[in-house]
């Protein structure tokens, strides 16, 4: 090749680093663009995590976009094709379905935390001065009050708030088809079955119901913002757990990257300071005062388990709640 040749070659070299360069800087400047979609209870907390990703290096250059909803709904939309980089959900069966479309890892709970990236715990939200004097579960079945839960075939909290009933009636030493029972006329001193928890919670603010079943993160959100409600944890209750990961994808690095962070003590920090009780024991240490202990608290394991109770409560067709739904007209979608 002569002097020309080499020559014409070195600036198509340079002029091909220098494209490459503009296009890296560019892509960049541009930044990742991560879509995180999650159940409607945490839409308050997400942004201010956000806010402090964003603030690290490792989420200098992330942008987010936001989708909140029922736990269900979400889940089976990113199945059917909402596009996700990170899910959240209100329980662990609305991840095993993405599980199972082969869009999150079999793997995805593999952290020591069990992919849980924070809890709480079922309460009872009632009005200020609590004029029905609602104490226990069996209040809430006294003739004259009205409960507000979401509809359990859309709402992953209702279902944590159905099980919570039934294993209360367990620590109280019912039978378990006593504590059938009890779910019987739960249901039917229900005024509202909205789509999800943070529907419910609006029902309930506007007036319908003597007390609401909820989060307990949703239950201080709604105090400090002003709304005239106080809650009050009953004896025995369930204590809730959310699952998170991320989704399989282009983005799934940077994905990553945001779920390993929510882990962090600053994450955690936040989700304490924002009504959440943290999975890390050092952070919910520091808030105690904020998450009182509960003697009769008991998890999922206690009632037999996400898979056995969803096939045993919620199959819509022939579990023990859709039959009580049947009863009264509600569907279940089955």
């Amino acid at each position: 090749m002569g002097k020309g040749g080499s020559k014409l070659l070195r600036r198509s070299v340079l002029m091909l680093v220098t494209v490459s360069a503009l296009v890296a800087a560019a892509a960049a400047a541009a930044g990742t663009n991560l879509s995180l979609v999650g159940y409607s209870i945490p839409t308050a907390v997400f942004p201010k995590l956000i806010t402090a990703y964003q603030a690290t290096p490792a989420g200098k250059d992330v942008n987010f976009s936001t989708s909140f909803a029922a736990s269900e709904v979400q889940s089976k939309a990113v199945a059917a094709g909402l596009p996700a980089d990170v899910v959240n959900f209100s329980i662990e069966t609305d991840m095993d379905r993405l599980v199972q479309s082969k869009l999150v890892d079999k793997t995805w709970a593999n952290n020591k935390y069990h992919g849980i990236v924070s809890k709480s715990v079922v309460v009872f939200v009632l009005r200020n001065g609590n004029p029905k004097h609602i104490k226990t579960w069996d209040d809430l079945v006294k003739p004259g009050v009205g409960v507000v839960f979401p509809n359990p075939f859309s709402s992953g909290g209702a279902r944590w708030d159905v099980m919570a009933a039934y294993g209360a009636m367990l620590r109280e030493h019912k039978t378990p088809k006593q504590a059938r029972a009890y779910l019987a006329q739960l249901f039917r001193h229900n005024v509202s079955q909205d789509t999800s928890g943070r529907n419910a919670l609006n029902t309930f603010l506007s007036g319908r119901g003597d007390v609401l079943l909820d989060y307990e993160s949703d239950a201080k959100l709604a105090q400090s913002q002003g709304k005239p409600v106080f809650y009050l944890i009953p004896k025995a209750t369930l204590q809730i757990e959310t699952p998170l990961a991320a989704v399989n994808g282009s983005n799934k690095a940077e994905a990553q990257k945001f779920v390993n962070w929510l882990y962090t003590p600053a994450a955690q920090t936040i989700w304490a300071q924002n009504g959440f009780r943290p999975v890390d024991s050092t952070i919910l240490k520091k808030y105690k005062a904020q998450f009182p202990p509960r003697p009769q608290l008991f998890k999922i394991g206690f009632v037999g388990g996400w898979d056995k109770v969803n096939t045993q409560f919620f199959d819509p067709t022939n579990g023990i709640v859709a039959k009580i739904e049947q009863g009264l007209g509600v569907s279940t979608g089955g």
